[in-house]
């Protein structure tokens, strides 16, 4: 996947932000943050946060569950700021639906850990399009998800094309591909 942040990130912006990088919790973080925090490569949505007290179980690290809760908080954020834009400009409110969706679970997290989460879409269909999450600790890839989202009508009854310029703001954004 072409990543349109990467190619115009530049060094002097990740050296503005590496004297002292401090994580901004919930707030998107910029390709510059990304980089700095070990995010390779740069996601067009990342978002940081650290492991609470009630995301651990027994053995003191993040309950897997969790781990979806985080994907999904980020994902309804992409949805709003990327996707609903361009659709909410034509006068109707589809419905999102997450087909599928496949974790792997890389290395463990545990109690007070700063990570990021991430969000792209990586390609799309007619109806749906697929987006590549991950979660990063340390500069380390701790967990990554890829998830089918399904477009709806408002009534749920049917699939709903993807808008033109919705496709067209994924590619130029994420360098997402369109699947035939």
């Amino acid at each position: 996947m072409r990543n349109p942040l990467a190619s115009r990130l530049q060094a002097s912006d990740v050296a503005a932000y590496s004297f002292d990088m401090t994580l901004i919790y919930h707030t998107p973080l910029s390709a510059a943050q990304q980089a700095v925090a070990g995010i390779d490569p740069v996601q067009p949505l990342a978002m940081a946060d650290r492991v609470r007290s009630v995301e651990v179980d027994i053995q003191n690290h993040v309950n897997n569950a969790v781990y979806m809760n985080w994907f999904e908080r980020l994902r309804i954020q992409y949805m709003q700021d990327r996707v609903m834009p361009n659709i909410a400009e034509q006068g109707v409110s589809p419905r999102f639906v997450l087909r599928s969706g496949t974790i792997h679970y890389r290395r463990e997290m545990r109690m007070d850990e700063d990570y990021i989460t991430t969000c792209a879409c990586t390609a799309f269909r007619n109806s749906s399009f697929t987006l590549a999450q991950q979660v990063w600790s340390g500069g380390t890839l701790r967990t990554t998800f890829e998830g089918v989202m399904v477009l709806l009508t408002p009534d749920g009854a049917a699939k709903m094309p993807i808008p033109e310029a919705t496709r067209a703001g994924l590619i130029a954004s994420d360098g997402a591909i369109q699947e035939r």
